[in-house]
């Protein structure tokens, strides 16, 4: 077979477009909005009107999750005005519903290094994700690539919230949930010792999490409860992840704002069944965290 013809791509600027405006973009954003790049997102609204601060591009929603996601879309370069804009708009937002987990999202043509250097300062803080833009003219039509520039980072690890610093014991956990949930904890951590040996149980008010040698890393968080253990895995979302889990049967959802997997309703058949999947998902967040 001969190898394809090699041609160069021809980077056009919708800005100075005749034709191709930001309502065009946004509208091809709202009938695609996977093409951001951001996962299987949904469109929830589209110039969505905010009290005295103007209309919000676009409203996205991942259907699998409680995230939504503010977008702001500007031609040619950012500038001061659309992070203000986009940051007020991700506010009212997140006021407004807060049983949602908001991020907002910047889309621009070019994203500046200056740029980047003011988001970053918000970054950690605010939830939030910068994407340039490349239009891309070939013959007569034209292609949108999306690069994410700056991601969006956690905004703290589990044991860096202030609410899980108290320590307590097993007795506690064996009060508040069962003995027999805590035996579910005791499983999990056998199975962890082949990766990651020497790792115990750190018992504290809101989880049960792991240390080593009084060092705390909670690649995994357990949260046993009357009947069934949760556990929560410290990855990043993946759909080849998630439907290995859903694939299993596991009532599964992930968290954006800890960056986790959120595995309800573990019982000792599950752990016995899952024993493998389990065993390598936790070695793969041990690894992550390492």
């Amino acid at each position: 077979m001969s190898k394809p013809d090699y041609f160069e791509l021809e980077i056009i600027s919708l800005k100075r477009h005749p034709d191709l405006d930001e309502r065009w973009l946004q509208d091809v954003i709202a009938d695609n909005p996977k093409i951001l790049g951001l996962g299987d997102l949904k469109l929830k609204d589209k110039e969505r009107m905010q009290p005295r601060a103007g209309r919000l591009d676009l409203l996205l929603q991942d259907p699998d999750s409680l995230r939504r996601y503010e977008v702001e879309i500007q031609l040619g370069n950012t500038d001061e005005s659309h992070i203000i804009r986009t940051i007020e708009y991700w506010d009212i937002e997140r006021r407004r519903y807060p049983q949602y987990e908001h991020c907002a999202v910047i889309v621009a043509e070019k994203v500046t290094g200056r740029f980047l250097n003011v988001i970053g300062l918000f970054n950690g803080f605010i939830p939030l994700i910068a994407i340039q833009l490349h239009a891309v003219r070939v013959e007569d039509k034209v292609g949108l690539i999306f690069t994410k520039v700056l991601d969006e980072l956690p905004l703290g690890r589990h044991e860096e919230e202030e609410e899980g610093q108290e320590p307590t014991d097993r007795g506690y956990w064996e009060s508040k949930a069962s003995a027999e949930t805590v035996e579910l904890a005791d499983r999990i951590q056998d199975m962890i010792q082949p990766f990651a040996p020497g790792y115990k149980l750190n018992y504290t008010k809101h989880y049960i999490g792991l240390a080593k040698n009084g060092q705390a890393n909670n690649f995994i968080v357990l949260k046993p409860q009357k009947r069934a253990l949760r556990l929560e895995l410290k990855l990043p979302k993946t759909e080849e992840t998630l439907g290995r889990l859903e694939g299993c049967g596991l009532d599964t959802e992930y968290n954006h704002k800890w960056s986790c997997y959120k595995i309800f309703g573990l019982s000792s058949a599950d752990l016995s069944t899952h024993e493998d999947l389990f065993t390598q998902l936790m070695q793969e967040a041990y690894e992550e965290r390492s």
